[in-house]
């Protein structure tokens, strides 16, 4: 060690004076962007900085932990939770002009000379108290309606889907900025020592995928230990988390140490805050050696779970399988579980396809629910269920007596959201008889982040990070609680 301490003190002249020249020219860049500023000013910004300490929550949370389920690609909320009987009647007939130029459409159909408008082949009922209307593609929701806030009037500005799926998921249509989930890590911790404060998993579904990026639950500027890990299918859920053959988990140990020191020493040197990362990264790297395969190892739960989410759920990678491992993490007080469910992108062969997907995902969604009440979870739980954006109301491509797609559209969707401190047994919002337009309490997408971070005890406001001299938040400088949401 002292050998290396040597090596990294002993500078050069032409060292000395770079190293020197760039100190002065910081602290004069730092007099100049301060120039104007109060102390008092500058202290509420430094709250903001990166730094080792927990920084809320601002006040007492409802939700302690969320199992984000994201339908990647767009459900339609023609098809699932908005039923317009209107359009039966306008079925095969034009949109009106002064319809459809109130939003944006995609390029995918620029080509198109009509724009027919097309009612759900699926029928609806409502159930429940709230007597909410749910499509006949989704039994084992409608059972559970009781238990949710259907939120029909989610709108967005995005219109293609990664820089929609980032919108929703960092606040950002452009990838570079920290996920919702890498917010709540920086900002609240963790409640779990030995697993990552944030972890993704991803299911395709039967009719293909729509790409996803890992910019999704990236870290972004914040410290790179505040990233989503990702947990594979099969053997190996993350990849050289194992030890190599004949390396016992004492020589590990004693590697660990080593490598911690020299790099404490280099921090001590030069402050570097992704050091400290590194550091806690390794560190979490050991822990989840014995953590992560317990979390994973669903072979000790009994067959009436396994019925309870569907066979699938005995099929590694699979929906439904993912869902019983994010109740299983919800258990070990992992704050952020992020499951991604692809396919939902469906612009053609729409009626046939979005079966298919929703037999995917209904039965273990429901059975998600249900199995955290039961187990006494799901009060301090947030679940959601949602996608980028919703789809058009007019048919992409041909119409026919049994067959259509639907395009992106950004104007209204549908989600649900249940615990953690949502309002549930309702309905919220209302779009025109079109399912075009939201017409009463609209929720942005800001709106959304905003409400999820209050729930968690977290002014959206005050959750602040500064980078490259502009301070940053998950809701950009937009977006309102929505008080309608919570109970």
């Amino acid at each position: 060690m002292e050998d290396l301490r040597k090596v990294l003190t002993q500078l050069n002249r032409r060292d000395f004076l770079t190293k020197a020249g760039l100190g002065f020219g910081s602290i004069a860049l730092s007099s100049i962007l301060q120039a104007g500023t109060s102390p008092g000013a500058r202290r509420q910004e430094d709250k903001g900085a990166e730094s080792p300490f927990v920084m809320g929550p601002h006040f007492s949370p409802k939700a302690k932990r969320i199992i984000y389920l994201f339908q990647s690609g767009g459900p339609s909320q023609l098809e699932t939770f908005d039923y317009k009987p209107a359009l039966a009647k306008w079925h095969g007939q034009e949109i009106p002009a002064s319809i459809k130029s109130t939003q944006r459409n995609s390029g995918m159909v620029a080509g198109q000379s009509t724009f027919p408008l097309v009612k759900s082949i699926y029928d609806f009922k409502q159930y429940g108290q709230s007597g909410a209307w749910v499509s006949e593609l989704l039994p084992y929701t409608a059972g559970i309606v009781d238990e949710l806030c259907i939120v029909k009037s989610v709108f967005t500005e995005a219109i293609n889907h990664e820089p929609a799926v980032m919108f929703v998921q960092t606040g950002s249509q452009q990838s570079g900025r920290p996920s919702m989930g890498s917010w709540l890590s920086y900002g609240l911790g963790s409640d779990n020592q030995n697993l990552p404060h944030f972890m993704v998993l991803i299911s395709k579904g039967v009719t293909g995928d729509q790409p996803l990026s890992t910019a999704a639950w990236a870290n972004g500027f914040l410290a790179s230990h505040h990233q989503g890990v990702q947990l594979r299918a099969g053997k190996d859920p993350v990849l050289y988390l194992q030890n190599p053959y004949g390396v016992h988990k004492e020589d590990r140990r004693r590697a660990l140490d080593r490598i911690k020191e020299l790099n404490e020493h280099q921090y001590t040197l030069w402050g570097d805050p992704e050091i400290q990362s590194k550091i806690s990264q390794y560190e979490m790297a050991y822990k989840m050696q014995t953590s992560v395969p317990d979390a994973v190892d669903t072979s000790g739960e009994p067959d009436y779970i396994y019925k309870m989410y569907g066979e699938d759920a005995r099929k590694p990678g699979t929906f439904a399988a993912n869902c019983l491992l994010a109740r299983r993490m919800a258990e070990r007080d992992v704050k952020f579980i992020q499951l991604y469910h692809m396919g939902w992108d469906q612009h053609g062969d729409l009626p046939k396809n979005i079966a298919k997907q929703a037999r995917d995902v209904d039965q273990a969604s429901a059975a998600l629910v249900k199995d955290l009440k039961q187990r006494g979870l799901l009060e301090d739980t947030l679940v959601v269920w949602g996608g980028e954006f919703g789809r058009t109301s007019f048919s992409q491509g041909k119409l026919t007596a049994d067959n259509y797609g639907r395009d992106h559209h950004p104007g209204c969707f549908s989600m649900w959201m249940t615990g953690g401190g949502i309002k549930t047994g309702q309905v919220y919002g209302e779009t025109d008889e079109f399912s075009y337009n939201v017409v009463k309490d609209g929720v942005h997408v800001h709106d959304f982040q905003a409400t999820l971070l209050h729930l968690f005890g977290l002014d959206h406001e005050k959750l602040i990070f500064k980078h490259q001299g502009r301070r940053y938040r998950l809701t950009d400088v937009h977006g309102k609680v929505i008080k309608g949401l919570i109970a």
